[in-house]
C-alpha cells in the first residue's frame, strides 16, 4: 500500500508556448466516421512515458519526438483533425489536418524527485501533461495533445492527452510503439487500419440481449454522502504469491473449475469496495469492465485496427450476496460477464446505442480498467524502453486501475480513490 497524495507544490514545470505538429505530407480531408463503441467512451485519457538513457542526454528529445509524430500523422491523420458533431448528433472527426498540439517544457527537478516511479504522485504527473486553457468540453480539446518535459538529470517525459474515442488501450499502445519506431527510422511493425465502418450498427438495428450496463441503479446506501469527505488515492501491490493465494481462496470450495488472475482480483476488489463504502445488503451493485472484442467479432477485427475494439460487459449483484457468499460467487459473476461477450452480444450493444444513445450509468458501480496486459513498456524513441509508463490519474471516482509493476512485470498495482473513512476500511480488507 502506498500514499499517492503527497505535496508537489515545490516542484515546478515551465511550459513553452504550444505549437501545432502537422502531418509531414498532405492527408485526406473530410469527415471520419466514429462507430458506437467510440461514442461511449469519449473521455480524455492522460498518460506519461518516462525515458532516461545512460549514454544519451535529452537535448534533442523534443525535436526527435516532434519530427516522428509529424511523419506518423500521415498514416494516423484523424489524430490531426478536430472532433465535431455529425448530422446524426454523434461524434465525428473533421479531418482538417490542423495537427496535434505540441508543447516543450522544462522541469526544475530531476526524475528522482518524483519519488517511487512505481507509485507516482498524480499531482506531479499532472504537470507533465498540457491542458488546453479554458476548454469547457471535449469538442474544444484536440484529439491529441503532447508535452515533452526535459528533466535536469537527462531524463524526459512524453505526457500525452488523448480522447478515448480515438483509440482504446491496445490501439494506443500500437500507436506509441509505431511513434517510437518512426523516431528510430524503422518500418512499422503494425500498420494502422483506419476503417471503422466495419463496426457500424446494423440496418435496421437489432437489440438481441438485455443491456443493464446502461441502467441507473438507485443509491439506497446513500454512498454519495460519503463522497463529500476528502478523497484519498492509494496503490495496493499484489505480487505473484498474493495473486496465487487469491486464486486458491476463490477455488477452495470447489465451485469453480478454473480462475484467472483478473477474475480473482476483480472479484476480490469489488467485494472489498462494496464493504468499504458501507453498502446496504439490498443495494444493487454493478461491476463494469472492458473486454477486447478484436478476436471475438466475426470475422475478427484486422491487426492494427485503429479505434476502439473493446466492449463493456457487466456483473450485477446485491451487495449482501457478494459479501455473505464465498469469493467463488463473485468470481463466477465475473466469469459469466466475460463469457457472454460474443459477436452477437457486441453487435447488440452497438445497436442498443444506435437506438437509445444511452451512456453506461456509474451509480453504485465499479469500473475496472486493465493496463497490465498492454506492452507500453516496449516503446523506444532511441533512449531505450521507458523507466515508467502509465496513466496520470483516474478519470472518474468509480474507476479502478490494474497496472503492471516491477521489472519482471509480474506484480499488479491496484490504484483507486475512496472517501477517507472508506479507504481506512478498504486498506484493512486488502490484507490477506
Amino acid at each position: 500500500m502506498a500514499n499517492a497524495d503527497s505535496s508537489a507544490t515545490e516542484l515546478t514545470v515551465k511550459q513553452g508556448e504550444p505549437t501545432l505538429v502537422l502531418p509531414a505530407e498532405e492527408t485526406p480531408n473530410g469527415l471520419y466516421f466514429l462507430n458506437n463503441l467510440d461514442q461511449n467512451i469519449a473521455v480524455i485519457v492522460r498518460t506519461c512515458y518516462c525515458f532516461k538513457s545512460d549514454s544519451k542526454g535529452n537535448e534533442d528529445a523534443a525535436e526527435v519526438v516532434k519530427n516522428a509524430l509529424s511523419k506518423l500523422l500521415v498514416q494516423c491523420y484523424p489524430l490531426a483533425g478536430r472532433l465535431t458533431i455529425s448530422s446524426a448528433g454523434k461524434l465525428i472527426v473533421n479531418c482538417t489536418g490542423e495537427g496535434a498540439v505540441f508543447v516543450e517544457a522544462e522541469a526544475s527537478f530531476g526524475i528522482e524527485d518524483i519519488g517511487d516511479l512505481t507509485k507516482p504522485d498524480p499531482l506531479i504527473l499532472g504537470k507533465l501533461v498540457y491542458e488546453i486553457p479554458g476548454a469547457q468540453h471535449i469538442l474544444q480539446i484536440p484529439p491529441l495533445v503532447v508535452q515533452v518535459t526535459k528533466f535536469k538529470c537527462g531524463a524526459f517525459v512524453i505526457g500525452m492527452s488523448m480522447n478515448h474515442c480515438m483509440l482504446d488501450g491496445l490501439a494506443a499502445m500500437e500507436f506509441m510503439n509505431s511513434w517510437g519506431e518512426t523516431a528510430r527510422g524503422l518500418p512499422l511493425k503494425v500498420r494502422p487500419v483506419l476503417d471503422r465502418t466495419i463496426l457500424k450498427s446494423r440496418d435496421p438495428p437489432k437489440i438481441e440481449f438485455p443491456h443493464p450496463e446502461f441502467d441507473e441503479i438507485e443509491d439506497v446506501s446513500n454512498t454519495n454522502k460519503l463522497y463529500e469527505e476528502e478523497m484519498l488515492y492509494r496503490y495496493f501491490c499484489f505480487g505473484p504469491e498474493k495473486l496465487e493465494q487469491l486464486k486458491k481462496i476463490a477455488m477452495q470450495d470447489k465451485v469453480l473449475n478454473k480462475c484467472t488472475t483478473f477474475e480473482a482480483l476483480s472479484a476480490f476488489v469489488w467485494r472489498a469496495r462494496c464493504e468499504a463504502l458501507g453498502m446496504q445488503p439490498d443495494q444493487q451493485t454493478k461491476l463494469l469492465f472492458a473486454v477486447d472484442g478484436r478476436s471475438r467479432f466475426e470475422p475478427p477485427l484486422p491487426e492494427g485496427f485503429f479505434g476502439n475494439g473493446i466492449v463493456l460487459t457487466y456483473s450485477l449483484s446485491k451487495a449482501g450476496e457478494l459479501l455473505t457468499n464465498p469469493l467463488s460467487f463473485a468470481v463466477g459473476l465475473v466469469q459469466n460477464a466475460v463469457s457472454m461477450v460474443t459477436d452477437s452480444y457486441m453487435r447488440s450493444a452497438i445497436d442498443y446505442f444506435e437506438i437509445t444513445r444511452a451512456r453506461p450509468s456509474l451509480a453504485a458501480t465499479m469500473v475496472i480498467t486493465t493496463w497490465y496486459r498492454l506492452s507500453f513498456h516496449t516503446i523506444d524513441f532511441g533512449w531505450g524502453e521507458p523507466i515508467f509508463s502509465g496513466p496520470v490519474a483516474l478519470p472518474e471516482k468509480e474507476v479502478i486501475l490494474f497496472l503492471s509493476h516491477g521489472t519482471q512485470r509480474k506484480n499488479i498495482n491496484v490504484l483507486l480513490g475512496l472517501p477517507a473513512s472508506a479507504m481506512k476500511i478498504f486498506e484493512q480488507l486488502m490484507e490477506i
